[in-house]
């Protein structure tokens, strides 16, 4: 399951590194480095795990928390902090987070700590296989097949077939494309996803009665059985 993380830490070395490392974990991850431009990027960001320092300039981890909580977000907080004593536990998942830290930690365990948050606030983490007409894409396998043929793709095109059918029946913009299946590595007025968009039509819709893979001009793409 590939998430958006935002890192909200005010030492800027430890915030590249874990930008740097969650991004080679095959997450996308932003940074924020003080306590009220991180409370606005969650507010804003629509990210999958909050990995927030407890102790920052402007507003501390705590408050970021209880204000998003207050607030209604149910967004994952995993809280990084020096502070490990039993009550500074405590008092840090009594403010809404859901899971605490205590520096120094090894990544291996902080990345672990946030897959599993992933995981456990989404309601798809558990689903292998998505279904679209006759169009099946099985995640533990990772087959494609579509009207009992097994369909070919390479791993970026079955990633970006998985988030559409993941999100099908719904306009997928080419923002959101960019940001959950390339990891902002491209920019947006780059032609990588039209290419890989035509690429992954023409192995699922090609010689077949009707296309699953539309284009909404103007909007982006969408997965659906049916025309239109």
């Amino acid at each position: 399951m590939k998430m958006r993380v935002l890192v909200i830490e005010d030492d800027r070395e430890t915030a590249q590194f874990l930008c740097k490392a969650l991004k080679e974990s095959g997450h996308a991850a932003d940074t924020a480095g003080d306590g009220d431009t991180g409370l606005g990027m969650a507010r804003d960001g629509g990210y999958d795990v909050l990995v927030v320092d407890r102790m920052l300039p402007k507003r501390d981890g705590l408050s970021i928390i209880e204000t998003l909580r207050a607030e209604g977000a149910r967004t994952p907080v995993l809280i990084l902090s020096a502070l490990g004593s039993v009550d500074d536990r405590v008092k840090g998942l009594r403010s809404g987070g859901d899971d605490y830290l205590t520096k120094p930690y090894a990544f291996s365990e902080l990345l672990a700590r946030v897959e599993a948050l992933g995981r456990r606030s989404d309601p798809e983490a558990q689903t292998t296989r998505y279904v679209v007409g006759d169009l099946i894409l099985d995640r533990l396998s990772h087959k494609v097949s579509r009207g009992g043929e097994t369909v070919p793709l390479q791993a970026r095109e079955f990633r970006l077939l998985e988030y559409l059918m993941r999100n099908a029946g719904q306009v997928v913009t080419r923002t959101m494309l960019l940001e959950h299946v390339w990891d902002y590595h491209f920019d947006p007025q780059t032609n990588v996803i039209d290419v890989h968009i035509s690429r992954l039509r023409a192995k699922i819709d090609k010689g077949q009665p009707r296309p699953v893979l539309h284009t909404v001009r103007g909007a982006g793409y969408v997965v659906r059985d049916g025309d239109g």
